[in-house]
């Protein structure tokens, strides 16, 4: 089964501790932070579990259709993806708790101080049927 555990820059339920906000990270942490994650994905990797990681630009817009012989709209009154997604690891693993447990582990990040940041990690399930709609 494959899982995409979506990291969020903030967003999610309160966070379990008041973390300082990676751009006020020295180099250090930012480095063993960045360290952590290619440790992760190595790890995952060896095993068989990994698909893909990527970390994300903070550069980025919503756009969407406005009609017609209209350009495209951009940005709006509503959070940006940019402000939100971080990056992603897609796993395959062979079930549901497989997958939460690899997302507590990397919630264990380390941040500022050196110390677990705790971040909230979505979870999500790949589509592998589409829905069925019954009346």
């Amino acid at each position: 089964m494959k899982y995409l555990l979506l990291k969020h820059y903030r967003g999610g339920p309160a966070p379990a501790a008041d973390p300082t906000p990676m751009d006020r990270w020295t180099p250090e942490e930012v480095d063993a932070h960045i360290q952590f994650m290619r440790d992760f994905g190595a790890r995952l990797q060896e095993s068989g579990e990994l698909v893909d990681a990527q970390a994300l630009a903070p550069e980025g817009t919503f756009v969407r259709y406005d009609g017609e012989g209209r350009p495209p709209v951009t940005d709006g009154p509503f959070a940006e993806t940019k402000d939100l997604i971080a990056g992603w690891f897609v796993i395959d693993v062979e079930s549901w708790d497989r997958a939460v447990e690899l997302a507590g582990e990397l919630s264990a990040a380390p941040g500022a101080g050196g110390k677990p940041i705790h971040e909230w990690l979505e979870v999500r399930p790949f589509l592998t049927e589409p829905p069925t709609v019954s009346e």
